[in-house]
């Protein structure tokens, strides 16, 4: 069992979960249960379909040392933005993300007379909410399952991930506005980054020293430099109020 593949998936996964249960709880609260399950249930299963589809296909086909090399870009670009976003928000140079405004966006825009048409909106609005942050979630299950050759650990961390946070939703009605989104993204960068640097290096030829087991090394490493990076943001950030 790869223990660190599957706090990664599903720490990662959690993160895209509430940002499209806030949408989907709008959508419910101002449109109906019944037509925000449905736009969500959709989208799903769409992402479902292309989790099996393309994952089976990468796995069967795609050389090792090419998938880890492309895999790896792939996840030093995710890794490295979420690291730069929850870096410049910890140190204060960035605003947080609030889901909590958010929420309240969304349930302003979809307020209104009942009607076909509104119905149709809060059906597309949960619909989109779900694939466009459920396609990142399918983006990092596939390329994290498939390097390790583990699509199925990955896949049952992400649905873990779903269930947790849908339930968490169901348990609290409303967007989950206590989670300390900042420092889980701050963790997923840490750890994709380091599964990136990690298999983009092997897939170019280089060996780390005692393997696998290297990889503990790349997370310490880019977590004390995110840690540091932080440090210095908030000193700046200090100095210029003085």
């Amino acid at each position: 069992m790869n223990w660190a593949l599957l706090v990664a998936v599903f720490l990662a996964c959690a993160v895209e979960a509430v940002e499209a249960l806030t949408i989907v709880l709008a959508v419910g609260l101002t449109r109906g249960w019944g037509i925000a399950l449905r736009g969500a249930l959709l989208g799903l299963v769409l992402l479902v379909i292309v989790v099996a589809v393309l994952g089976t296909a990468i796995v069967h086909y795609v050389p090792l040392a090419v998938l880890r090399t492309v895999v790896g870009g792939v996840l030093l670009i995710f890794g490295l933005q979420w690291l730069r976003k929850a870096i410049l928000r910890a140190a204060g140079l960035k605003a947080m993300h609030d889901e909590g405004a958010i929420f309240e966006r969304e349930v302003t825009s979809l307020r209104g007379p009942e009607t076909v048409l509104a119905d149709r909106q809060g059906f597309l609005v949960a619909f989109k909410g779900v694939i466009l942050e459920g396609l990142e979630v399918a983006v990092i299950v596939i390329s994290l399952g498939s390097s390790a050759h583990a699509l199925g650990q990955a896949s049952l961390a992400a649905v873990a991930a779903v269930v947790v946070v849908a339930g968490s939703g169901v348990l609290l009605s409303r967007a989950l506005t206590e989670v300390p989104e900042n420092k889980l993204k701050m963790v997923v960068g840490v750890m994709l980054t380091s599964f990136g640097t990690f298999w983009m290096s092997e897939g170019l030829g280089l060996h780390w020293p005692g393997g696998t087991i290297f990889l503990v090394a790349i997370i310490c490493w880019f977590a004390g430099v995110a840690l540091g990076l932080v440090a210095i943001g908030r000193h700046r950030a200090s100095m210029r109020e003085l």
